[in-house]
């Protein structure tokens, strides 16, 4: 995994839930079944939006209908990104979309832990409403070495919370794959 991100900006408001991220009548896909396991990226934040969810302008659908993931490759979020249920299926779907990072004010616990646990995608958080500034579309880059984002589109560099050992473990594939490449577990 690269210490560097680039891609298009998805914006979003406070408060995505896991159902807004994976609705629940899209957990019957097989994980193990490659034809399968594209549905879910094709489903990732496809869920009802709430109005508070603060979806981009025009509602702009974050997989287009025919394809199977997602052009925006990093997400920008209000606080309490991923709250809800405990779905271990939501960061599996957005990665499966072809999200690489997500950069929220905060996230739900168990959400922040399934994106690092199982290495899907990383976790930033901020201390500024990105989601106020970015605009869905904006080019972003990530420098995972100096925990920043630039946002390319409007040349404006904003600074991240530092990751500590989550991008070793997200890049191992997760705390059982880092875990054993650490020489931590038989």
């Amino acid at each position: 995994m690269d210490t560097i991100i680039q891609g298009k900006a998805y914006v979003l408001g406070k408060n995505i839930d896991t159902d807004q991220i994976i609705p629940a009548e899209h957990l019957v896909y097989s994980l193990s079944d490659p034809e399968e396991v594209k549905l879910y990226g094709k489903y990732a934040l496809s869920g009802v939006p709430l109005p508070e969810a603060g979806l981009p302008e025009g509602n702009t659908p974050f997989v287009a209908d025919d394809k199977f993931a997602s052009q925006y490759s990093i997400i920008i979020a209000g606080p309490n990104f991923g709250c809800g249920s405990s779905r271990e299926h939501a960061p599996f779907a957005l990665q499966v979309a072809g999200v690489k990072a997500i950069v929220a004010e905060s996230y739900a616990r168990i959400f922040y832990r399934n994106c690092v646990d199982g290495g899907f995608v990383i976790p930033y958080e901020t201390a500024e409403q990105l989601n106020q500034s970015v605009m869905t579309g904006d080019e972003l880059k990530i420098d995972i070495e100096n925990n920043t984002v630039t946002n390319l589109t409007q040349n404006i560099t904003y600074s991240l919370n530092p990751l500590g050992d989550v991008f070793d473990i997200v890049k191992a594939g997760g705390i059982f794959a880092y875990a054993k490449q650490e020489n931590l577990m038989a």
